[in-house]
């Protein structure tokens, strides 16, 4: 297996590009390790071995816990833009523009820019142990990209509910309101989404190509012209002294688990 970078693998295999996050404990987003991932996407986009794209985590029981709060509370304006210019932005352009289908295997934690990430693909399969969540607020911060789409995908109050209660929710509740496209019993999500990809790989490329593009091009609805305000709408926030305030706190508290950790 070769890598994209230390933090992020790539491997093609039987007409499937494999893209795993290998930075632990779990696999919080650096401005590096967002780099590595848009360099594997992009990969994968040109590689013409590739006809379908499995998204997961290397690291046991962790898909990703969103944004490294560390590097976060130490970034000024142009870093916090940085990282929502990769995250949201060029993530977002890129997954557009893919030109084969996507699939998130979610084998566990996921949080915040973790659910960016898996929202972005196709499809999302999760292990029925997963633990999801958007409890960016609680730290001083907002899910702002996910106030652009969220209430598209599962309406307005239910949206409203995960996006400002910040609580957990887990695989059966995240299927039942679309967010989920399959359940896969523990560990094996990223098996599953395997045997998915191989599926839509099997198709005809052109045909799936041209289905794709068309796809995506009738789902937008505008959400990549809201990526722009989603971004101006978190440095807002972000910049005010109650938000820098709580995120230094977080990152100051004594760890005891990286199970609950908000990003």
């Amino acid at each position: 297996m070769s890598t994209a970078a230390p933090a992020v693998r790539y491997r093609v295999a039987d007409g499937v590009a494999e893209i795993l996050m290998d930075h632990a404990p779990v696999n919080a987003l650096t401005v590096g390790m967002l780099d590595a991932l848009l360099a594997a996407f992009e990969r994968a986009a040109a590689d013409t071995d590739a006809r379908a794209v499995v998204f997961g985590s290397a690291v046991p029981g962790r898909f990703c816990a969103g944004l490294d709060l560390k590097q976060f509370s130490r970034a000024d304006g142009d870093g916090v833009r940085a990282l929502l210019e990769r995250l949201y932005t060029r993530f977002t352009d890129l997954q557009y523009r893919l030109g084969k289908p996507s699939i998130a295997a979610v084998n566990g934690t996921a949080r915040g820019g973790g659910m960016t990430l898996a929202i972005s693909c196709d499809l999302i399969v999760v292990d029925r142990d997963a633990d999801l969540g958007y409890p960016e607020i609680d730290v001083g911060v907002i899910p702002a990209i996910h106030f652009t789409h969220l209430p598209r995908i599962i309406g307005k109050h239910r949206a409203f509910d995960l996006l400002f209660t910040g609580r957990s929710f887990g695989a059966q509740e995240a299927f039942e309101l679309g967010l989920a496209s399959r359940i896969a019993e523990p560990g094996t999500a990223l098996a599953t989404a395997h045997a998915l990809a191989q599926v839509l790989a099997a198709k005809p490329e052109r045909v799936m190509r041209m289905a794709r593009e068309a796809f995506v091009r009738e789902n937008d609805t505008g959400y990549r012209h809201g990526v722009a305000a989603a971004v101006e709408n978190f440095c807002n926030v972000a910049a005010t002294p109650e938000s820098r305030a709580g995120i230094r706190a977080f990152v100051d508290r004594p760890r005891r688990t990286v199970d609950r950790e908000p990003r």
